[in-house]
């Protein structure tokens, strides 16, 4: 599927931990930062793929689960570290949920918004992967 955790460099001392996202620490240049808070526990998010961003999904506060599919495989992750990212290709379905009290989601994305390369419905979604 592609989809990975990626290890964000971190330094770490007394004063507490440091993150830094440069050079090739994720394969896609950044053109565009958002984030999700104040997200109720019940809700999710996402619920769809892109036919050309790439995305870094990060937990910077608190957890919640991200669930990713090809077409035919799905998989599960909790994200609950600031410096460990999920790394989501072009053509994945995500959604994001069961988020914790507090909860800070991050994605940086290889793109601009654009809805026209958003695929927003599922079956839509399925139809692509077997083509």
């Amino acid at each position: 599927m592609d989809v990975k955790l990626i290890h964000i460099p971190k330094v770490h001392d007394v004063r507490g931990s440091l993150a830094v996202i440069e050079g090739d620490c994720i394969p896609f240049k950044i053109a565009r930062v958002y984030y999700l808070f104040d997200v109720p526990s019940d809700a999710y998010r996402g619920g769809h793929a892109h036919k050309e961003q790439q995305s870094l999904i990060l937990a910077l506060s608190g957890s919640f689960e991200v669930v990713v599919n090809n077409g035919s495989k799905n998989e599960r992750y909790l994200l609950n570290k600031p410096n460990i990212g999920l790394y989501i290709p072009t053509g994945v379905w995500r959604e994001i949920e069961n988020f914790s009290s507090g909860a800070v989601c991050l994605v940086l994305a290889s793109t601009k918004y654009d809805e026209n390369e958003y695929i927003r419905d599922y079956d839509t979604f399925l139809s692509s992967k077997q083509s």
